[in-house]
């Protein structure tokens, strides 16, 4: 499979909420506040009022309600395919076979960004592809930026990895017990998914990405 980068995703992201008729603002917070409003900007781009329970911030793991581990990547899913976003076609799903099978997820609100999904043992990992290591300007100084800017982005990490058909690219990922809900992993992904965008926006000036 082609590997866009993440600049082409970010584009379409850009369009797309255009279109939707939204607008851009920025905001000051303190870090601690970050899961809060990520949530309550999801809630923001819906056409109807906020409930109040948005403005509750939860516990982690008050959403947690599964009392079962994952054990397959397909009921994991079966599960997203049944879930409100996979219904109003804001989130497809395909499992790939193979040795280690995997869940696809694309997201056509993000310009239909892959983010992969893929067990082990208790663990589950939701992952993102960024851009290939030779479209980087600096490695160095891109890699000291990410370190700097990673308290931004709550709940996920940059990591550097060989890729599958030769040299390395730069990937973003979470990690989540094989325990949680389908809610909160849907929401990882979207929280990753807005996370990619909000990283290629910040590192653009260390990048040469092909304009695809």
């Amino acid at each position: 499979m082609e590997h866009k980068t993440s600049a082409h995703y970010q584009r379409l992201h850009r369009q797309r909420l255009r279109e939707q008729g939204l607008v851009k603002k920025e905001v000051w917070i303190l870090p601690e506040h970050s899961p809060l409003l990520q949530r309550l900007e999801k809630q923001m781009r819906l056409p109807q009022a906020l409930p109040d329970s948005l403005l509750i911030d939860h516990k982690e793991g008050s959403m947690d309600s599964a009392n079962h581990a994952y054990s397959s990547i397909h009921s994991l899913a079966d599960d997203l395919q049944q879930s409100a976003l996979a219904r109003d076609g804001r989130l497809h799903v395909e499992v790939l076979e193979g040795a280690d099978a995997s869940v696809l997820v694309t997201l056509p609100e993000f310009g239909d960004l892959p983010v992969h999904l893929a067990l082990s043992g208790e663990q589950l990992v939701v992952e993102a592809f960024l851009w290939p290591a030779d479209q980087v300007k600096d490695r160095a100084g891109l890699n000291e930026q990410i370190l700097r800017l990673q308290k931004l982005f709550p709940f996920t990490t940059m990591a550097l990895e060989p890729m599958a058909h030769g040299g390395e690219g730069y990937v973003m990922f979470a990690a989540l017990r094989a325990t949680s809900s389908c809610e909160d992993i849907v929401s990882e992904i979207l929280t990753l998914s807005d996370s990619v965008i909000q990283a290629t926006e910040a590192l653009q000036a260390h990048l040469s990405l092909a304009q695809a």
